[in-house]
């Protein structure tokens, strides 16, 4: 799952919100350096993680990319998810896009302490709209290209857009499918104590 999907499942306050994007920049073992709903929150992020990459139809949605995608598939698909989430928000969320967005906007520019990749992208997520751009399928474009920039083989998501062009009817099923037991597994977690 990418950023999206994970903080819109992770919980809604803020601290859980800042820990389900520090998900993505925090590496390593929690030991107290940030308040205990961040490191929840953190820790969710990585249970989705680990659920997301051992489910079967996660499995099946990977299978149908050709073997030259192949490698780096899961970045594709957690992309591609986030475009389903955003594209079908109102069937998995109570409050519009919007309004979800502009919530987690204002809570990453209160944040004085942010881990310093995700404090130099903050204000350019917010600015552009980064999360809820995700709902217009040829913003995807633009996210691979950027996620290539930073991969050691950039040429092995060259074309990744004409495959998802090809797989999206199948890929949105695998979300559909998939997504509800996701939700169901993130509020079990939400719910332990």
């Amino acid at each position: 799952m990418n950023y999206l999907a994970h903080l819109h499942l992770g919980g809604q306050r803020p601290g859980q919100l800042l820990g389900s994007l520090y998900g993505d920049f925090v590496k390593g073992r929690l030991q107290g350096q940030f308040p205990a709903e961040i490191e929840d929150a953190i820790t969710l992020h990585r249970q989705i993680d680990v659920f997301t990459d051992r489910h079967g139809l996660v499995d099946i949605a990977l299978s149908r990319f050709s073997l030259t995608r192949r490698r780096y598939a899961g970045i594709v698909l957690d992309v591609f998810f986030d475009h389903c989430l955003a594209r079908d928000w109102a069937l998995y969320a109570d409050s519009s896009l919007p309004v979800f967005t502009a919530d987690v906007y204002r809570v990453l520019a209160a944040e004085p302490q942010l881990p310093e990749r995700l404090a130099r992208i903050a204000p350019y997520m917010a600015a552009d709209d980064w999360l809820g751009s995700y709902r217009e399928f040829a913003v995807l474009d633009q996210v691979l290209r950027g996620i290539s920039r930073r991969l050691s083989r950039p040429e092995e998501l060259a074309a990744a857009m004409q495959e998802l062009e090809r797989l999206y009817e199948p890929l949105s099923e695998d979300f559909r499918l998939f997504y509800p037991e996701l939700q169901r597994f993130a509020a079990q977690h939400l719910r332990t104590p």
